[in-house]
């Protein structure tokens, strides 16, 4: 067991996994340029909140990684582990469900997104319902034989996964309940989706829920919409419509959160000004041991594809807190991570960890031959 800062995180060498991440992976379909409703042809890619930031952890920073989720049994999902395999993480761990020829019993997601540009923003239309990881309950996944005899170092999981059914609300607590008892670190993405809560009690629904994971959470990450909606913090007088973000504001709400939920090792939070779809100030905050750490600013960044963006600095993040125990290179981790990435498409990291630390240390966009 390691002592990093105050988490202690299980050794790599009594670990099967560095980090295993608990949610749905969607086939992500993306006309590039143009729009959904004109399109006639789509590129396919995988996706999904809390998957983005375990192939992350894998593909840009090299840890051992895989993704507890569930697909139905067709070809559909044969393509979506496919995708995951190529991104080199573990997809033992999936649970294969029996479907009917036209998904009445189960199917995979789909996840429509077009990127936006200028005045127009990102756009994205998602076809999910009754899939096969909405459906899977705590008896579906072994989580005893995970945590306990495989061993995990660290669990992300997420709000986006948690709002699908409340079957998913289930094994999100069966999942962090368990990891927590074996000793596994807990980092949770509060993700609020509205459109998702909708079906299942909305926003009192999204506290209700997110109040019960929350104290069994050791980092817990999200925007200013996502901490009021989901665990009730305000911060007063953001004043968006300006593009000011009020800097102090946010430090009130971090603290402020982590009084409420002693349980909170470490308090992440993105910052972000849409100047238009394409043009970004970008940055994040880290509260830990007491105290406020900024990453660098990012100001007119220049972006491709945003969504994912938030994933990639969580991966950016966790890796940091994995590796230097220094909240300040991790939250610069997290913030130059999520910068890169989202100069790419799609919704997973296409940035190397050379990439990342040139970033952080300064490094520009000159031509490199």
């Amino acid at each position: 067991m390691e002592s990093i800062m105050n988490l202690q995180i299980k050794s790599a060498d009594e670990c099967r996994y560095d980090a295993v991440s608990l949610g749905e992976v969607m086939l992500r379909l993306d006309p590039g340029e143009g729009r959904i409703r004109t399109a006639r042809s789509f590129r396919a890619w995988e996706g999904g909140g809390e998957y983005n930031v375990i192939r992350g952890l894998r593909r840009c920073f090299g840890m051992r990684t895989a993704v507890l989720t569930a697909f139905a049994d067709n070809e559909v999902g044969k393509l979506m582990e496919d995708f995951i395999l190529q991104g080199g993480v573990d997809t033992s761990l999936i649970k294969w469900m029996k479907t009917d020829g036209i998904g009445r019993v189960c199917r995979n997601g789909l996840n429509f997104t077009e990127r936006g540009f200028g005045i127009r923003g990102a756009v994205g239309c998602s076809d999910r319902a009754n899939t096969a990881i909405s459906k899977a309950t705590p008896e579906d996944f072994d989580f005893e034989y995970l945590f306990g005899t495989l061993g995990v170092r660290w669990l992300h999981t997420g709000g986006i996964y948690a709002a699908l059914s409340e079957q998913a609300c289930e094994t999100v607590l069966a999942a962090i309940k368990t990891a927590k008892k074996y000793g596994t670190i807990v980092s949770y993405d509060l993700n609020y989706r509205p459109s998702m809560w909708s079906a299942i009690g909305g926003q009192a629904k999204a506290q209700e829920i997110n109040k019960e994971i929350a104290q069994y959470v050791d980092v817990m990450i999200g925007n200013e919409e996502d901490f009021t909606a989901c665990l009730g913090f305000a911060i007063e007088g953001n004043d968006e419509g300006l593009k000011k973000l009020n800097l102090e504001g946010y430090k009130k709400m971090i603290n402020e959160a982590a009084k409420v939920y002693p349980n909170f090792k470490v308090v992440a939070t993105t910052l972000r000004t849409v100047r238009t779809a394409s043009v970004n100030d970008w940055s994040a905050l880290c509260w830990a041991d007491g105290q406020i750490y900024k990453a660098h600013d990012y100001q007119e960044l220049e972006i491709m594809d945003r969504v994912g963006g938030g994933d990639s600095f969580a991966s950016g993040l966790v890796y940091g807190l994995m590796t230097t125990g220094d909240p300040e290179k991790a939250v610069n981790y997290g913030a130059a991570h999520g910068a890169l990435a989202m100069t790419t498409p799609g919704d997973t990291t296409m940035a190397s960890r050379e990439e990342v630390e040139a970033l952080m240390s300064g490094g520009g966009a000159r031509v490199k031959r």
